[in-house]
């Protein structure tokens, strides 16, 4: 039977959603055992967290001074140790997951299955390639390990209920390198939903026309609650910062809700909202490519289209 180890991704002492996600993937392996690993200086809110997830047999903790920061060449070596007996290491496929996981794959000497988005058996699973037009079924060796990122746009989140697995400590033996250290986080600070779990997103691209311009969708945004995303070509452009990028080279992103405003639609942008529910597209160029998956379409001038909206949402 599996034995499945789910790598937590946490920040400022609290459990991304993407975890939860990836529980969602381990579940779907059908295994004996799922477990939460969760490395930082201090592991207790964050396992209290985890330990809540449905279907998560136990929460794993490796609480050193040197886990403060998720630094991937710190990480890994401890990961690796841990990962010892489990037939698969699950991570999310965020900046976080693909920073580690191909490090704990290499120390485990195993190639490395990225961007999951559905389980057929236990060792098979299937990916997207070529920038998301097509899909390919990979099936990995039963003889190792399996480690994984799990694409986060493609799996719901596993509940949370009343339920706490049990949380046990580990005391692992694992010689740290000292060559990568931490200088600073920086990251944006904004009171709107987060990007990749928010149910609501608006984006704007280059067709907003100027950093000035992009307050139009800042404002519609918080109008409806939503989040705010950002093409390639409004980040290159400057309109923003590149955080806010949706895309290939981007965030994948699975809201309920996605509103292209100015955006034509290159295949690298739409491979980040494949998962979306509901795409609305705002464009004036009508044979623009982000009408061909649009559920709905307005073709117009952005700038009459958005407060004619703010109006009817009253």
């Amino acid at each position: 039977m599996s034995k499945i180890l789910v790598i937590a991704e946490h920040l400022g002492g609290k459990l991304n959603p993407s975890t939860a996600r990836a529980v969602s993937a381990a579940a779907a392996v059908k295994p004996e055992i799922i477990d939460i690993l969760v490395l930082a200086d201090s592991v207790e809110a964050i396992a209290t967290e985890a330990a809540k997830i449905d279907g998560v047999s136990r929460v794993l903790t490796i609480a050193r001074a040197e886990n403060a920061h998720p630094l991937a060449a710190v990480l890994a070596p401890q990961i690796a140790k841990a990962a010892a007996g489990y037939t698969h290491v699950f991570a999310p496929s965020t900046t976080f997951g693909k920073d580690v996981a191909p490090r704990v794959a290499a120390l485990l000497g195993v190639a490395q299955v990225s961007d999951v988005m559905s389980v057929d058996a236990s060792h098979t699973f299937k990916r997207p390639i070529y920038a998301g037009n097509a899909i390919i079924t990979v099936e990995a060796d039963a003889a190792h390990a399996v480690v994984a990122t799990i694409r986060t746009a493609s799996w719901s989140a596993a509940a949370s209920g009343t339920q706490s697995a049990p949380i046990e400590a580990l005391s692992l033996d694992v010689a740290l390198p000292t060559h990568t250290r931490f200088v600073e986080l920086k990251q944006g600070k904004s009171d709107r939903p987060d990007l990749q779990s928010a149910s609501k997103v608006v984006s704007g691209g280059r067709g907003v026309g100027s950093k000035e311009n992009f307050e139009i969708i800042y404002k519609f945004a918080d109008k409806i609650g939503a989040a705010v995303g950002a093409s390639r070509a409004a980040v290159d452009a400057g309109y923003v910062p590149n955080e806010l990028q949706v895309g290939q080279t981007g965030k994948i992103i699975a809201p309920e809700l996605y509103m292209a405003i100015g955006i034509s639609g290159a295949i690298q942008h739409l491979t980040g909202i494949k998962d979306a529910g509901t795409i609305v597209a705002i464009n004036k160029d009508a044979e623009a490519p982000i009408f061909e998956v649009a559920d709905i379409g307005l073709v117009g001038d952005l700038f009459k289209l958005i407060p004619e909206l703010e109006q009817a949402i009253g």
